[in-house]
């Protein structure tokens, strides 16, 4: 679930409107999102000031006796000024509501003026051609377990050649390799295989050398990082330490 997602739905969570599975996935997201996190707290702030504020105002029980005296002693409305008296915590009512509507709209107006970074957008399109590749069953172009096999089918159909290594006595076989398109250009995609478990780790070209990053979309587990001119995204549903422990392998040889 992205960002703007979760912005759309918070309100909704937090009134307790959605249904088990949106509220999961919103809860797995605010794990991994420090911004959404704080947009729900804020909410849940407001709520809390809204349930304690006191908005409605009730009348002392002789105020109608009084007024209709007035009426008729004066033929005409009583004076406002001891008619009412309770108009000035209305005015603070008000005041409150304002200022709560004052921070809604300033969290709102904070979302657009940060726009996702670089890298959450690559994230997010890393994500949707994992899922793809495991909707529409296509998980390799050239099946084989066979390093030797995998890396020469890139030869031609790439500007550049990914490397390939065989981690199946480290538990992590290979299970092939496929073309795919990421940031507007075509990419490397091998895949590898943990029990049951897929990992899609894409290969492009980089500029520079960067730390490695990990963050959880939608319960699926991303690792990023950058090496000798290469960029890789691993993605998974497998569990954080075993897929760090994949990046660790793949890191291994080409770091040497």
């Amino acid at each position: 679930m992205s960002c703007q997602e979760t912005e759309g739905l918070i309100h909704g969570y937090v009134d307790g409107e959605l249904d088990l599975v949106r509220s999961i996935e919103i809860e797995r997201h605010m794990e991994g999102c420090e911004g959404c996190a704080h947009a729900y707290q804020t909410q849940q702030s407001l709520k809390s000031a809204f349930r304690s504020a006191p908005l409605r105002f009730k009348a002392p029980a002789e105020l109608q006796s009084r007024i209709q005296s007035s009426l008729r002693k004066a033929g005409k409305a009583a004076p406002a000024p001891r008619a009412f008296h309770w108009l000035p915590t209305l005015r603070w009512a008000g005041a409150v509501a304002a200022l709560a509507l004052m921070a809604v709209i300033g969290w709102n107006l904070a979302r657009v003026a940060r726009p996702p970074s670089g890298d959450d957008l690559v994230a997010q399109e890393v994500l949707a051609s994992h899922v793809r590749s495991l909707m529409a069953n296509h998980l390799a172009d050239v099946p084989s377990t066979d390093q030797h096999t995998v890396k020469p089918w890139f030869n031609g159909k790439l500007d550049f050649s990914p490397p390939v290594v065989d981690l199946a006595g480290d538990g992590f076989p290979l299970v092939g390799g496929r073309l795919d398109y990421l940031e507007d250009r075509p990419v490397a995609a091998l895949v590898y295989q943990r029990r049951k478990h897929f990992i899609n780790l894409f290969i492009w070209p980089s500029a520079s050398d960067s730390g490695q990053r990990a963050v959880m979309r939608q319960g699926y587990n991303l690792i990023h990082w950058t090496h000798s001119g290469m960029t890789y995204w691993a993605a998974s549903d497998l569990n954080n330490s075993e897929l760090q422990e994949f990046v660790q392998l793949i890191q291994a040889p080409v770091t040497k």
